[in-house]
């Protein structure tokens, strides 16, 4: 089990990177690299807008919570893959506007925007995926700004060329209306929210984690109609063949659909859960499942999952191979 915690810490660090791919490229996978993850605080602060020369030796595959402008130029005519990796706080979008670009296409150069992210061949939240939220382009810079759904965005390039390049300005917008999370660490509270909308929403914390529920209503709260008496949690709602509901389990990768399911919980519950979930997976998930019927909430308490608490986890995930 010390080898599996390692293999979770070497993930959450650095193996996150090595495996990303830009849409209708083939190229060799990146051997090494550490980029030094970018951390923001709590109490967001307004930063002086960022100048940042991307360097390609250091920083191919760069993960950033910056707003400001950044630019790339190719130092070689080597056919390179590299990325931005970009993450905000949950409750923002990221907007991204390219100011310039020189990527010639003749010569393979492309720049591809990701509405989210996407590595080992997985995207999140897979749940909404769809075609729109990838955009290819060269020569020619797109002359609207791109915007996020949720707080993580990617930017991917291969620019075969050397001299040119491209720039573009960050920007993280408040998001009214965020859905689906994703959070480096495993300490914090968050509330999963529906708005009173069908489909699912997400928070994907990149660590193991211990999970304990807060405050639940899910299935109860009809969106025209009086307030619905408590019912406590309930507990098995899909085995039960309820329509909307809590999933909270693990993953070994950024698909939670493909996520391994603990339990599922629903009802309505101002109380604080009797006991927390213990998760020993790369990524800890909670997914809400709503049918639109509902105004469903669910808020939840992250804690750091201890090396002694790992081999008697409620849920211990397979690892991907490293």
């Amino acid at each position: 089990m010390r080898i599996f915690l390692c293999a979770l810490v070497l993930i959450a660090a650095g193996d996150i990177l090595n495996a990303l791919f830009l849409p209708s490229m083939d190229y060799p996978r990146q051997q090494s690299f550490a980029p030094a993850l970018s951390w923001f605080p709590r109490d967001r602060r307004v930063p002086e807008p960022a100048h940042r020369v991307i360097d390609p030796a250091d920083d191919c595959f760069l993960v950033t919570s910056d707003e400001g402008e950044m630019f790339y130029k190719s130092p070689s005519n080597e056919p390179s893959v590299c990325g931005i990796y970009m993450i905000a706080e949950p409750d923002m979008k990221i907007q991204v506007t390219f100011n310039y670009m020189d990527v010639p296409c003749d010569n393979g150069g492309l720049v591809a925007w990701v509405d989210g992210w996407e590595l080992n061949g997985q995207v999140w939240p897979a749940d909404a995926w769809d075609d729109d939220r990838v955009v290819e382009f060269c020569d020619r810079r797109p002359q609207r700004k791109l915007t996020s759904r949720q707080n993580a965005a990617l930017i991917q390039y291969r620019v075969p060329a050397r001299g040119k390049g491209f720039a573009v300005t960050i920007r993280h917008l408040k998001n009214t209306k965020p859905c689906n999370v994703i959070v480096f660490g495993s300490e914090g509270v968050y509330t999963l929210r529906n708005h009173g909308e069908t489909g699912n929403c997400s928070l994907l914390a990149i660590s193991p984690a211990i999970v304990r529920i807060l405050d639940l209503d899910v299935g109860q709260s009809i969106k025209k109609g009086p307030l619905s008496l408590e019912t406590g949690t309930i507990r098995r709602c899909t085995k039960r063949g309820l329509s909307d509901y809590v999933e909270i389990g693990g993953s070994s990768g950024l698909d939670h659909t493909k996520m391994e399911v603990l339990e599922s919980v629903c009802g309505l519950d101002s109380n604080e859960g009797q006991r927390p979930a213990y998760i020993a997976c790369e990524d800890t998930v909670v997914r809400l499942v709503s049918s639109g019927l509902y105004k469903n909430s669910v808020t939840l308490a992250f804690g750091p999952l201890p090396l002694e608490h790992i081999e008697h986890a409620d849920l211990i995930c397979e690892i991907n191979d490293i």
